[in-house]
């Protein structure tokens, strides 16, 4: 994937008043706000971000920012990950792109009944230590109303599933996710520590949309078509806005002794949704009364 450069001008900007409440969460714990001034309205270089997210979301249907953390967030969240990393759920199963039962009622080679093992694992949210500064960055009403703008969408919410809203995604050595839509809106991805080589980040940008389903596109690509295939690495520290409902996504092998981690803090635009129960048992082990509860059709009817 071609990218462009994102650079700030370094001048000296005018200072604006921040937009939110004089006690919140500090965002000096994660990112510099000299060079990330995402609080300030009316400051020239959040503008230039939210110009440049929109850009890499129209152009590549992903928005990346580069080196958006610290490093010592990048370093306090690896820590943390560390510490509950034997309370990721392996999976051990194979996923179609929909996360859907079998069905024998079409053609064996139609997308749906293309499944691919997963063996990658999620931290669940509920895992999360009581101080996460994961939960920190989730929680900033700073950080939402920044990702609203970068995304032209609004509002958003944080996303009322328990154990999906703001998980880690681990990948040990050989582990893969293979191609899949998401059940949310869109993700923000924060990578926390690379692999030693493999966990690519490839994607095919809306390649369904709310009205059409493009089966013939989706099986393309499990079949080994490359030309809508899009590929991001990822380094440290990294911020990825990415619509994964409607763009085919995976994450390559990994390799190497080192884990690779990434926090997923995700948002949606309707505050009742969480996932489906299959779905959950699917991504994150189990299934929660809340699933349940709050099963319903999506709104735009894509499989899912």
């Amino acid at each position: 994937m071609s990218q462009h450069t994102f650079i700030i001008d370094e001048s000296d900007c005018p200072k604006g008043p921040s937009a939110y409440a004089a006690v919140e969460i500090n965002l000096r714990d994660f990112i510099d706000l000299g060079q990330f001034p995402i609080h300030e309205l009316g400051n020239p270089k959040r503008q230039a971000l939210i110009d440049h997210a929109r850009e890499g979301l129209e152009a590549f249907g992903c928005a990346h920012i580069p080196n958006f953390l610290t490093t010592a967030a990048v370093e306090t969240m690896r820590a943390e990950a560390m510490r509950i990393i034997d309370k990721a759920r392996p999976a051990d199963a194979k996923i179609n792109p929909y996360l859907t039962a079998d069905d024998d009622s079409l053609p064996q080679d139609h997308p749906k009944r293309t499944f691919t093992k997963r063996t990658s694992s999620f931290i669940n949210s509920d895992e999360l230590e009581a101080n996460s500064l994961l939960r920190k960055i989730y929680d900033s009403d700073v950080m939402v109303h920044f990702i609203s703008e970068c995304l032209n969408v609004g509002p958003i919410y944080r996303w009322a599933d328990p154990l999906g809203r703001n998980p880690y995604s681990v990948m040990h050595n050989g582990d893969y996710f293979p191609w899949h839509f998401d059940g949310n809106d869109f993700t923000v991805s924060l990578l926390v520590q690379e692999s030693e080589s493999g966990g690519d980040f490839e994607y095919c940008p809306n390649i369904r949309t709310a009205e059409r389903e493009n089966f013939d596109g989706v099986k393309a690509v499990l079949q080994g078509e490359r030309d809508s295939v899009k590929v991001l690495k990822l380094r440290e520290g990294d911020l990825q806005i990415f619509r994964g409902r409607y763009s085919l996504h995976r994450v390559t092998p990994t390799k190497g002794s080192r884990p690779r981690i990434i926090a997923l803090p995700t948002y949606v635009t309707d505050p009742y949704h969480v996932n489906r129960p299959h779905h959950a048992k699917a991504f994150y082990g189990r299934a929660m009364p809340i699933h349940v509860e709050r099963e319903r059709t999506r709104l735009d009817g894509l499989t899912d």
